[in-house]
């Protein structure tokens, strides 16, 4: 089974439908999904900062879709620490992707996305990092 690490980005977005709720879909249906206490929090944190934009209903419906992946995933503590990065956040997935070997990061953070593979194989990491349209093409 393939490994996969979703950024907070992703399962914001596949709350409201698209491609990103299918490759969320297809990603806990069929792969090992992976995550960190760290994920989760910043996923609650996303969710108070878009409180004003979003409804009640749509919060409580965003919360439910991250309890609903943290109930499927494999809470994984992420020790050692990469620096890949101008975001530390971004650096936090490409170490939980070190750490369990991902498969694959699916994200829309353009920063993860144009990271070289040579500049992450040079780190130790074979993970793909791909769109939710790019994981739906290949799985």
């Amino acid at each position: 089974m393939a490994k996969v690490v979703i950024d907070a980005n992703v399962i914001v977005s596949a709350a409201f439908g698209g491609k990103p709720l299918e490759a969320a879909i297809r990603a806990m249906g069929k792969r090992e999904v992976y995550i960190s206490r760290e994920i989760e929090r910043e996923l609650m944190g996303i969710v108070a900062k878009l409180s004003k934009k979003l409804t009640e209903e749509q919060q409580h419906f965003v919360r439910d879709r991250i309890r609903q992946l943290m109930a499927i995933a494999a809470v994984v503590t992420v020790s050692t620490h990469i620096t890949l990065s101008r975001d530390a956040q971004d650096d936090h997935y490409l170490s939980l992707c070190k750490r369990i070997n991902a498969d694959f990061l699916i994200t829309g953070d353009k920063d993860l996305l144009n990271i070289p593979e040579g500049k992450l194989k040079k780190a130790g990491i074979s993970t793909r990092i791909v769109n939710p349209n790019e994981f739906l093409q290949m799985s």
